[in-house]
């Protein structure tokens, strides 16, 4: 007996229709869930994974599809009629949602939440590189040094020399960086480095932080580029970093003071990681928040110049009072202009509760039969169990079909940004300035980013989902990345 299809018949069951030469026999599954519960979740990929779960232990050697409705319509589908369910087999369907587990450390995922940002300063655009519980966001170039959380701060104090680097890559941006060092000690924040960097004049901006160094690099300095006027002290109590980076020239200021205004001839490094070195002594690190710079406006505020609707898109797109507004779908709004390794934000708003949308990116040119192949950056903001690191249908900030955001920061009803930085295969999403996705693609390349990795530039749409769809959208801006973004290996 083989199973051939998977659906929903009432608010908690699915049916398990299995094929044979014998005709159609359908099999009616059900679960113990509330029919608000189901509402909510709009039939969520963990469930119908559970019901194929189900059929494989009915059955032997069963097959059927896994539930696509909430990625858009597949090759050959239309708009105007319901999506049909995506060729896979059962035990493809349970791993593919295994899979999409396991990019989320359930350590990670419990963590307290904790957010540095004022609303002011998510409105600018601000993101936070440290949750102030866990690393999640960062790795360390040198296993052999301690890097921990430690009374709310990156601590290192055993172990070589070594960084604890971002996953993603930035290119100009301003720096708040607060740190404390004990007497004695030396370390640094690199700037636009690669991660395992060996030469200062030409891997990265190491910005020093140091009471003493034997060429003059001190604290503010950057060793093999720039030495401030006067030498600084770096150990002792809290101290903040300010650094401005765009294009060759970098500011520095330490706790409010100018102490560095450098341009560099060389150009040496247009774009990389930031790090936080551990080299002699005990260093911490808290609140350091990044925010990108450069980003130019998708939108206009007065019409759709620059986007198109996708052909046989159900939604209506219109502007109203400056921002983007959808209603009614599926339907899909994409950019004319096309991104490949860069970073993105906006705001949203959902106008209802647990509405489902999204944001898709290196996704191709829609089409009437193929009108979302791409990635997409979920936006659905139900959660379970009133815990927000449990998300009804992946959670906003999530990959579709390939993670689950570690928790749920925004609210319906409520505007709420979201920054997405893609580069190569590595893919970070922020939900108010908090990290909520940091995934790598380990799939074999497919000009489909729905079949594998795709690093080539695609565009960008905004998704109408179905018909309840009701959202706005405003602030829409994006920057390219140079390549050495993607090369800071």
């Amino acid at each position: 007996m083989q199973v051939s299809h998977v659906s929903a018949t009432s608010e908690d069951g699915f049916q398990l229709s299995s094929g044979s030469s014998y005709g159609p026999r359908p099999c009616l599954v059900r679960f113990p869930f509330s029919a608000e519960w189901m509402a909510m979740n709009q039939r969520p990929r963990r469930l119908t994974a559970l019901a194929l779960c189900c059929a494989l232990w009915i059955t032997s050697g069963c097959s059927g599809p896994a539930a696509d409705e909430q990625a858009g319509p597949q090759q050959g589908e239309s708009l105007s009629t319901p999506a049909a369910p995506r060729d896979a087999t059962a035990n493809e369907a349970v791993a593919e949602a295994a899979d999409s587990k396991s990019n989320d450390d359930s350590s990670e995922a419990a963590a307290p939440y904790h957010n540095p940002l004022s609303a002011e300063e998510i409105a600018e655009g601000w993101i936070s590189l440290f949750d102030g519980h866990t690393l999640f966001g960062w790795e360390a170039n040198n296993d052999e040094v301690n890097w921990r959380v430690a009374d709310g701060a990156i601590t290192a104090d055993e172990g070589p020399a070594g960084l604890l680097n971002t996953t993603s890559p930035f290119a100009d941006f301003e720096l708040v960086c607060e740190f404390r060092m004990e007497a004695g000690g030396n370390s640094g924040v690199f700037l636009r480095t690669v991660a395992h960097p060996t030469d200062p004049s030409t891997d990265c901006y190491e910005l020093n932080i140091a009471d003493e160094h034997p060429d003059g690099f001190t604290t503010g300095a950057i060793v093999a580029h720039a030495k401030t006027d006067e030498p600084i002290a770096g150990s002792g109590d809290w101290k903040t970093f300010r650094i401005r980076a765009e294009g060759n020239h970098i500011v520095v200021e330490l706790d409010g003071t100018e102490v560095l205004d450098y341009t560099d001839d060389s150009a040496a490094r247009a774009a990389g990681r930031i790090g936080l070195q551990k080299n002699e002594g005990r260093i911490e690190f808290r609140k350091v928040i990044v925010r990108p710079l450069g980003l130019t406006d998708l939108f206009n505020g007065e019409d759709l110049t620059g986007w198109r609707v996708v052909p046989g898109s159900k939604s209506e797109f219109t502007v109203e009072d400056g921002v983007i507004r959808v209603v009614d779908g599926a339907g899909f709004l994409e950019t004319e202009q096309t991104f490949g390794d860069f970073i993105f934000q906006a705001e949203a708003i959902t106008h209802g509760d647990a509405l489902n949308s999204g944001y898709f990116f290196r996704a191709l040119e829609g089409t009437e039969n193929a009108p979302s192949h791409g990635y997409e950056v979920q936006i659905h903001n139900g959660y379970l169990n009133n815990d927000r690191t449990q998300p009804a249908n992946a959670g906003t900030g999530a990959i579709f079909r390939r993670n689950e955001a570690r928790r749920v920061v925004s609210n319906d009803h409520e505007w709420f940004t979201t920054t997405l930085i893609a580069a190569g295969n590595h893919i970070a999403v922020w939900v108010d300035g908090y990290q909520v996705t940091d995934w790598n693609d380990e799939r074999e390349p497919d000009e489909n980013p729905r079949q594998g990795r795709r690093d080539e530039a695609g565009h960008i749409s905004l998704q109408g989902h179905d018909p309840t769809t009701d959202l706005s959208f405003r602030n829409l801006r994006a920057v390219e990345l140079p390549e050495s973004a993607v090369s800071a290996e």
